[in-house]
C-alpha cells in the first residue's frame, strides 16, 4: 500500500479537532511520552502547546543535541532552469509569469557549482522547474555526471518521475531527492495547479517512494506553509513521514519548514504561518521525529534563523540565489522573456556575460542574503559546529 492510499485512512479532520481544542493537562501527557503518536503531536501543535513554548524548546533542543549532537550541516541550491509548463499560482516560475528564463548549460552549471565549491559548500542541491524541452532526464544526468568528482553530495528538486527515470540520475551519482508536496490538502492543490502535469496530486505524493526504490539514499519533503491551514499541513507531514520511516527505512529523511515568500505573481499567502508558528512546528517536529533531520532555507530572516538554530534545525543553507546564474551571472547572454510559453524578448546583454550577473528571475525572494562565512560564524558563536561535507560516495563503493 502506498502512502496515497494510507493518507486517505489518516483521521486528519480529528486530528485538527484535538489541535485546535488540546488542553494544558492533555500536552504534558504527550510530552511525557516515550514514543508520540500523531494523536500527541497533533496536541503538540495546539494552542494550548503554544502557551508552553518554552517548554517545548528545551525538549526539543535536548533531543536534537542527543540524537545530532552541536553539528549543523550546510547546502546550497544551484538553479539549472526556471522554465516551466506549469501554472502553480504561488511559484515565480509559473509558466503564465512575464519573467526572464534560461536554462544553463552544463559548463555553465560547472561554473556556478565551482563557485559554491569556493565559498566551502560540499553538499549541492540541483533545482529545475518543469519544462521536458529544457531539462530532460539527459540533461539533468549529463550534469549530475560533471558535477559528481567535485561534489560528494548531490540531490535534486525536479519534476517527478517514474522509478526507471530516476535509476539513470542516481547511476550517474545523485543521491538525494526533495519533494515538496505543496499542500497536502486536495482541493488546495487543485486551486492552486492551474494547468501542467504538476495538477497530478497522487502523483507527486508517492515521489519518495518511487525514489527510494530507485536508488536515492536521501528524501526530503514538506508542504509549502502558507497555502492551506498550517495545523493540517503540519499533521500530514508527520504522516507522511511516519510511514516513510517504516517503508523506506534505508534512506535519510529530511523534512522541510518552508513558508511562502514574495515572487512574481505577487500572490498573496491565504493562511499566512507566524513566526511564533513556525517555531513551535520547529519543536513539535523534532519531539515526534527525534531522528529525522529539520531543514531551514534562506527564506526565514537572519534573526528567525538564528534563532531556531539551537532548537531543532539539523540542515541549513546560506548565501542562496534562486535564480539560474545567481552565483556568477552564467546564462545571462541566453535569457528571455516569456509570457504564457511564448518567448517575447531575447537576451538583453549579447555575447558576453554581464559582471553584475544575470537578469533571470528567480523563483522568490529570499530573507536571509549574509553570505557562507557570516552564516558559519554565526553557528560557530552559537556554540555548533558548521559541517559542509558528511558523505561521500566512497563510503558505499
Amino acid at each position: 500500500m502506498s502512502f496515497v492510499a494510507e493518507f486517505e485512512r489518516v483521521p486528519l479532520a480529528a486530528l485538527v479537532e484535538r489541535a485546535r481544542h488540546a488542553d494544558t493537562a492533555a500536552v504534558r501527557r504527550s510530552l511525557g511520552q516515550s514514543s508520540l503518536s500523531l494523536v500527541d503531536f497533533a496536541q503538540l501543535i495546539s494552542s494550548a502547546a503554544a502557551e508552553q513554548l518554552e517548554m517545548l524548546c528545551r525538549r526539543s533542543a535536548a533531543l536534537t543535541r542527543q540524537r545530532f549532537g552541536r553539528v549543523i550541516r550546510f547546502f546550497a541550491p544551484l538553479y539549472l532552469s526556471n522554465e516551466c509548463i506549469n501554472n502553480c499560482r504561488y511559484c515565480g516560475f509559473s509558466r503564465d509569469n512575464a519573467i526572464r528564463r534560461v536554462t544553463l548549460s552544463v559548463e555553465e552549471v560547472i561554473r556556478e557549482a565551482q563557485a559554491l565549491r569556493q565559498q566551502g559548500f560540499r553538499n549541492l542541491l540541483l533545482v529545475a522547474g518543469e519544462h521536458p524541452k529544457f531539462v530532460s532526464n539527459d540533461y539533468l544526468a549529463t550534469c549530475i555526471r560533471a558535477l559528481h568528482p567535485d561534489w560528494p553530495s548531490l540531490s535534486l528538486e525536479v519534476a517527478p518521475m517514474e522509478t526507471a527515470e530516476y535509476r539513470p540520475l542516481v547511476a550517474a551519482g545523485a543521491e538525494g531527492l526533495v519533494v515538496y508536496q505543496e499542500t497536502y490538502d486536495p482541493e488546495v492543490y487543485a486551486a492552486m495547479h492551474t494547468a501542467g502535469p504538476k495538477r497530478n496530486f497522487a502523483w507527486r505524493l508517492e515521489s519518495p517512494e518511487r525514489a527510494y526504490a530507485a536508488g536515492f539514499r536521501r528524501l526530503g519533503i514538506s508542504p509549502l506553509y502558507g497555502l492551506a491551514d498550517w495545523q493540517a499541513e503540519a499533521i500530514s507531514v508527520a504522516a507522511h513521514a511516519q510511514y516513510l520511516l517504516r517503508h523506506c527505512w534505508k534512506a535519510q529523511l529530511t523534512v522541510s519548514t518552508v513558508r511562502l515568500r514574495p515572487c512574481a505573481g505577487e500572490f498573496p499567502p491565504p493562511r499566512p504561518m507566524s513566526d511564533r508558528e513556525l517555531v513551535q512546528l520547529v519543536c513539535a517536529l523534532r519531539i515526534f521525529l527525534p531522528d529525522v533531520g529539520l531543514v531551514l532555507s534562506t527564506r526565514e530572516t537572519p534573526k528567525l534563523r538564528d534563532g531556531l538554530i539551537p532548537l531543532g534545525i539539523t540542515l541549513i543553507s546560506a548565501g542562496s540565489h534562486t535564480e539560474p546564474g545567481g552565483y556568477t551571472g552564467a546564462g545571462a547572454a541566453n535569457t528571455h522573456l516569456t509570457r504564457s510559453g511564448r518567448i517575447i524578448e531575447a537576451s538583453r546583454h549579447g555575447a558576453t556575460t554581464p559582471a553584475e550577473g544575470t537578469d533571470a528571475t528567480g523563483q522568490f525572494v529570499i530573507a536571509d542574503d549574509r553570505s557562507p562565512a557570516d552564516v558559519s560564524e554565526v553557528v560557530r558563536r552559537l556554540g555548533f559546529e558548521p559541517v559542509w561535507k558528511d558523505w561521500d560516495t566512497a563510503l558505499a563503493g
